[in-house]
This record gives C-alpha cells, structure tokens and sequence, in this order.
C-alpha cells in the first residue's frame, strides 16, 4: 500500500462532489492545516448535504476512485438516515474520507452560507470558514475533552487571528454553549 500525499485524494473526491452538484466542505485536520498550523492528519474530514437521490452517483465515483477502495452502502443509508457519517477508504494509499451528512440546523446553515474556496493543487475546493472550525472544536472538545481540539484552536488563533470575525465568533460560541472555553482560549 503506498502512502500518498492526502491532497491528491482530496482533489479527487472535491471534483466528485462538484461534478455530482453535491454542497460540501472540508473540515477537521486538512482545514487546521489550512486555518492553522501544519499537523499529521490520518483522514479528510468532509461535511455534505447528500440527499437520497445522490447516492448511487456518489457510490459508483467513489469505487471509480480506487480498484480495491472499499464503501459501505449501507453506512451510506444509515448516515443519510440518521446525519451521521460514512467513509471510504482508497485502497491504493490507505487514506480515509470520513463524509458528514450535515444536520438540517441552523449552524450547520450558517457554516455553509460562510464555506471559503482555496485553490489546493489547482483545483478550487471549499473550507469550512476559520471561524466555524474553531466553533466545531469547540463543541468536539466540549463532547471528547480531547486536547488535540484546544490544540488546533489555539494554532487557528495564533495564525488567523487578526482576520476573524470576533463578533461572530462570540455570538456563536455563547449560542452553542461554548463561550466559556472559548473566552478563556483567547485570555491566554
């Protein structure tokens, strides 16, 4: 199995999604990169509004991706079901997708409304916005208590801080319970 360069796969399954019309966003590890500083990231974390309608499209472009990539239609359903996750796995480098079906909330709204394009390797491919990550690990930390959240907010801060919306920032972290944490992450 040959270990690759994940963006290779992320511009790979970001023109998937723009070819299929399907509304996405990429978050997690990759956008910290982006946001923040460069850390290891064993998988590409991409939220999705799929509906019913796209998953056999979805399906077959992904197995198209990798000879021996291996999906799971029925994890496909229940995420779909449930807006949970699903994930492929490429075969050829061993890299994980973990796709998230997003909720039909108002945060969940709002972050695509403010989703960035960025130009990776050529291909324009759409982020979470700084100022939603450092929300959603806010709320990951709040759920987990994983230190690895506090670690890549605290590298969003110190790399973009000067361009977030700090109004926006606090009005959504109270609104999701989070100002707290988030109150005393900008003290240090």
């Amino acid at each position: 199995m040959e270990q690759s360069d994940p963006k290779h796969l992320l511009i790979q399954v970001a023109k998937i999604l723009e070819r299929l019309n399907i509304p996405y966003f990429i978050t997690g590890g990759i956008a910290v990169v982006v946001w923040g500083r460069p850390r290891f990231t064993a998988d590409i974390d991409i939220v999705v509004e799929l509906k019913k309608e796209n998953i056999d499209s979805l399906e077959r472009a992904l197995k198209e991706i990798s000879k021996v990539g291996y999906i799971d239609r029925q994890m496909i359903d229940a995420a779909l079901e449930t807006k949970g996750e699903f994930n492929f796995i490429d075969g050829e480098s061993g890299m994980r997708v973990d796709f998230w079906v997003a909720k039909d909330d108002e945060f969940s709204r709002e972050r695509f409304k403010r989703r960035i394009l960025k130009n990776i390797g050529g291909q324009d491919i759409y982020f979470i916005s700084p100022e939603d990550l450092i929300l959603i690990k806010l709320l990951w930390n709040k759920d987990s208590g994983s230190s690895r959240q506090i670690e890549d907010i605290e590298s969003i801060l110190k790399i973009s801080r000067e361009n977030l919306d700090m109004q926006y920032l606090d009005q959504w972290a109270k609104k999701l319970g989070v100002s707290e944490t988030f109150t005393k992450l900008l003290e240090k």
